[in-house]
């Protein structure tokens, strides 16, 4: 798989006459002399139709699939409607794509509960939905070493005021949850753990089936934010009790669409009270799913989107063995940490660097100055995680996949970790 490769661009000489020339991107440099800032603003303009350089989808994914655009486009200027709201074919169609897209969303997270999918802006959205109406009674709450600060903060906010106590689950250096020590933290009065699934500092998949077999009927919350559209998730397999996922990460889907799956809605005071549409003769939210926890008009022209996601999931254009290639060259390099799950078959579709004398900005300024990669530096919205991985406070490069990426973009990618880590 790591073989050199040539690429050429079309360039610009002084007249404005373009032609074909040999680009070495490792080195920098064209066939007729060194890279300059000039040439590579043209190379970048060019870049979309040579190769796909874009290794921050653990951020928000690019490319999407064309459909995505098109439906949204299309329902903001042809079909339009409001959901659930009124009675004639517009709103009609409207509100059938809107139950569509939650019944393929219940059918991707291992579920035929359909009316247990909420629909949230993100995924930020529906954890402090479901960790602050379920903390609100006061207790004692489990989470991990790995967790984002969209589990982390609410947690602490809560503690500050008084609500609850929370404390790390034990784990092994890659953030993988020791399950065998996990009874030795649960009290009487533990209410909830709370746990990513898919870490988004180094890739690591959590086992939430073997979790919740070892705290038994204390409700479990998974953030499946990384995870869904990347890793098999089963709620109804592994007994999960909430899940939390976003639309615009691998599922493929836009920005401000996400959600959550409730299978315990009595454990959850609503987050967001108003409108729905429905029992609007009471002034209570309405006690059944979906509407209790979906006060307000939705994101439609983004669930639009987000089903058009669905419904033109693209076929990989690299292998799980193409990843592992990756990887083992990545490892080889001694200039680099390099962090990852400890085992391979627990690993996602992203992992970080750390130079030995390189900071991750200049890792990642590096990586886009002189190859065009667009990376992820810092902390990653993850302070523990860090912590527990030994890279805090400075954080590590991040590189994320698409099924988009082809083995030759892996390819270059691998050899230029290389050239910048010497």
């Amino acid at each position: 798989m790591f073989e050199g490769f040539e690429m050429f661009v079309m360039f610009p000489d002084s007249q404005n006459h373009y032609a074909l020339r040999p680009f070495d991107k490792l080195r920098g440099t064209f066939a007729q002399g060194p890279l300059t800032l000039q040439t590579f603003q043209t190379l970048q303009t060019f870049q979309t139709f040579l190769m796909n350089l874009y290794f921050d989808n653990c951020a928000t994914s690019f490319p999407k699939p064309a459909a995505v655009a098109e439906a949204m486009v299309s329902h903001l200027n042809e079909t339009g409607g409001t959901y659930g709201r009124s009675a004639y074919p517009r709103i009609f169609q409207s509100t059938k794509l809107v139950e569509e897209c939650r019944d393929s969303l219940a059918t991707l997270v291992g579920t035929a509960e359909g009316e247990k999918i909420i629909f949230t802006a993100n995924a930020t959205t529906a954890l402090n939905l479901m960790i602050q109406g379920i903390c609100k009674r006061g207790g004692h709450v489990l989470t991990s070493a790995m967790e984002h600060n969209a589990i982390a903060r609410p947690l602490e906010h809560l503690r500050q005021l008084g609500w609850i106590e929370w404390e790390l689950l034990e784990s092994a250096p890659d953030g993988t949850i020791i399950t065998e020590k996990i009874a030795s933290k649960l009290r009487p009065n533990t209410i909830l753990v709370a746990v990513c699934h898919m870490s988004n500092v180094n890739g690591m998949a959590q086992s939430p089936g073997e979790i919740k077999k070892a705290i038994g009927e204390i409700p479990l919350l998974v953030d499946a934010s990384q995870s869904l559209g990347s890793h098999p998730v089963l709620v109804d397999e592994w007994g999960v009790d909430f899940l939390a996922f976003t639309g615009h990460k691998s599922l493929l889907g836009p920005t401000g669409t996400g959600g959550a799956f409730v299978r315990r809605q009595e454990l959850v005071e609503p987050l967001i009270y108003g409108g729905t549409g429905s029992g609007s003769d009471s002034l209570s939210m309405p006690s059944y799913l979906p509407d209790r926890f979906e006060a307000g008009t939705p994101n439609i022209t983004g669930i639009h989107g987000l089903n058009a996601a669905l419904k033109n999931r693209p076929v990989p254009r690299h292998t799980r063995d193409d990843f592992a290639d990756l990887l083992r060259e990545v490892k080889t390099n001694n200039n680099y940490v390099v962090r990852c799950a400890t085992d391979f078959a627990n690993q996602g579709k992203l992992f970080s660097v750390v130079h030995h004398s390189l900071s991750s900005s200049e890792l990642a300024l590096r990586f886009y100055e002189t190859y065009g990669i667009e990376s992820r530096a810092g902390l990653h919205c993850a302070p523990l995680a860090h912590r527990h991985l030994g890279s805090f406070p400075n954080g590590d490069c991040r590189f994320s996949l698409s099924p988009y990426h082809t083995p030759e973009e892996l390819n270059f990618l691998a050899k230029a970790i290389h050239d910048v880590g010497r």
